[in-house]
């Protein structure tokens, strides 16, 4: 199933030329919209330094998950073995998981927890970041479903140590 999900998906990149560059600019640049969105908000207002800690916290766990799971489960990469649309080079490591899509699902994740609008936007571009990643050759669907779970779960373990740190914290005061 999974494989069929791919070839549907992928199957469509390299027919339009407008598509297939949006998904390449969403796949390698929209990182950049979630820096300058925790830029953002921690100039805006002193409440929210809070989420972008959070966020930053859970996209430091999430980077250690990832690097835990390359060295102990490798997957291959869709057009290492299948012939496959690949319209950006990649590196030849493990599919398993989607770091583009841990990180974006883990500060979406955060940043939804506290800011309930903002924090959709920011899942609706993590969830165009995983489809642009099958779109563009490099990962399964199921990497992507699964990197998004993860990346949340995180961001929610999180959120909630450091609730629960603080609380403990002001009983201590």
């Amino acid at each position: 199933m999974d494989i069929k999900v791919f070839r549907a998906i992928n199957q469509l990149s390299g027919r339009y030329f407008v598509v297939d560059m949006l998904m390449i600019l969403i796949s390698k640049k929209v990182r950049y919209v979630f820096m300058f969105v925790l830029i953002f908000m921690w100039f805006r207002n002193d409440s929210q330094k809070k989420v972008i800690v959070n966020a930053i916290i859970s996209a430091i766990f999430t980077l250690f998950i990832h690097t835990l799971m390359k060295c102990f489960y490798f997957k291959p990469r869709p057009f290492i073995k299948r012939r496959v649309g690949i319209l950006i080079p990649s590196k030849m490591d493990s599919s398993f998981l989607s770091k583009h899509t841990l990180l974006a699902f883990a500060v979406s994740t955060s940043i939804f927890l506290h800011k309930r609008i903002v924090g959709l936007v920011m899942w609706g571009l993590s969830m165009l970041t995983g489809f642009s990643r099958v779109w563009v050759g490099h990962h399964y669907p199921s990497d992507i479903v699964r990197s998004a779970f993860i990346g949340s779960l995180t961001s929610i373990t999180v959120d909630k140590a450091v609730c629960l740190l603080r609380r403990m914290n002001q009983k201590i005061k």
